[in-house]
């Protein structure tokens, strides 16, 4: 293992921002995020698959009267959203290294009050059908933990993962789809102004090479 990647690894261990296996928070703040991490009674976001970290990042800067967390599985692109955050001095964002499968493990029913997926892996492959994150054992988690009537947010720049979403939304008891496009930065209105407010990199060089962006925000019952 590349020593820079060790030394990051390292950072993480001491980060009070970083909870991940081996620290004693790891999945025994479900239900007390807002109290025992954040300290505060704000209402809970959480990016699924965050990377990097730029658009939790951005979220929260953005909304300071709000917590907001990013899950990734990658240790080191947490140490960068971590980083990040440090420098521009934000008390109101958190990151988790844990798989997505297990997300009721780290949240408790009705704790979260908005889930964005950005830009996730598109899992092209029938066989990668089920790993991906809009898929109905995902929404299951997700319905059990949000609160009633909390919005779901999904940016992807493939159109594979957008028609199976809606798909999905459309079949589903109780689904309720509040606002969908195919070209999210040709859209005006306020349905769409959250989602243009935030551009990360991968997005960016999407939209230089003229990928047109797919956004769907939605409710589940």
């Amino acid at each position: 293992m590349p020593r820079v990647k060790l030394h990051r690894f390292a950072d993480n261990a001491t980060r009070p921002d970083i909870i991940e296996p081996g620290k004693p928070e790891f999945e025994a703040l479900g239900g007390r995020w807002q109290t025992d991490f954040f300290r505060n009674h704000h209402p809970l976001t959480l990016e699924m698959g965050c990377g990097k970290g730029e658009y939790t990042v951005g979220l929260a800067q953005r909304h300071p009267q709000r917590n907001f967390l990013g899950l990734d599985i990658k240790g080191e692109r947490l140490w960068s959203g971590s980083t990040r955050a440090a420098a521009l001095g934000l008390a109101n964002v958190g990151f988790v290294r844990a798989r997505a499968e297990a997300l009721t493990a780290q949240f408790a029913p009705g704790e979260l009050g908005e889930i964005w997926i950005t830009f996730p892996d598109p899992r092209p492959r029938d066989r990668d059908i089920k790993r991906r994150l809009t898929a109905p054992r995902f929404l299951n988690q997700y319905a059990e933990l949000l609160a009633p009537g909390a919005p779901l947010h999904l940016k992807t720049d493939n159109d594979g993962l957008f028609d199976y979403t809606l798909e999905i939304l459309a079949a589903r008891p109780g689904a309720v789809v509040d606002a969908q496009t195919r070209d999210l930065y040709a859209e005006s209105g306020p349905g769409f102004a959250e989602a243009q407010a935030i551009q990360t990199n991968f997005e960016g060089k999407y939209r230089a090479v003229g990928v047109p962006i797919k956004y769907v925000r939605f409710r589940l019952s």
